[in-house]
């Protein structure tokens, strides 16, 4: 992985890349340090880094109010803002933009159409898409804080606004409900 040490927000935007990530992070704080040290371990890519500890105007710009936050940033605009601390393995997903192929070693079998809306700030959707990496499940991850036109879809599909909600090929999921996940994804109960 190569960091790019930033000193103030301008140092993004000259950058020429379209699609950016920016660690925003408190260095000397367990969380932070844990989320440094998972992208470390990431190969390929390159991370600009804000310790705000010296840096304070450039987590305003992204609408970041706590730390560690990784801002994925395409095309001028904010499409997603991972918190905390991630494995190395789920962070190389989100910047590689790869998924695993779930059962990858049996007959190939179309997956089914798995569409997450959450946010950055709510424990249990990282709970949901941890279990969903954990067991190799391709999904599109929509951050209904940011797209409010997703935010009315997902309200018209469910009748709910609560996060985190799961559309598996046109039926609901409300909330982290592992049994009717797993029942829908064909995920063995544990």
């Amino acid at each position: 992985m190569e960091f790019k040490k930033v000193k103030n927000y301008s140092d993004i935007t000259s950058d020429t890349d379209s699609k950016k990530f920016i660690l925003i992070y408190k260095s000397g704080t367990p969380n932070s340090d844990c989320a440094y040290d998972a992208l470390k371990q990431v190969e390929g890519g390159k991370v600009f880094t804000v310790d705000v500890n010296e840096v304070r105007d450039v987590h305003q710009h992204f609408g970041v109010n706590s730390v560690p936050s990784l801002v994925v940033y395409d095309n001028g605009k904010v499409e997603n803002i991972i918190k905390g601390c991630q494995t190395p393995n789920y962070f190389s997903q989100i910047i590689h933009e790869k998924k695993i192929a779930a059962n990858s070693n049996k007959k190939a079998s179309a997956q089914k159409r798995v569409v997450v809306y959450s946010t950055p700030t709510c424990p249990y959707c990282h709970k949901l898409k941890a279990y969903l990496n954990k067991h190799g499940i391709k999904y599109t991850d929509i951050n209904v804080a940011f797209n409010q036109q997703a935010a009315m879809e997902m309200v018209r599909k469910s009748g709910q606004r609560g996060v985190p909600q799961t559309d598996i090929n046109g039926q609901m999921v409300i909330g982290f409900d592992t049994r009717k996940l797993s029942r829908l994804l064909n995920i063995p109960t544990e």
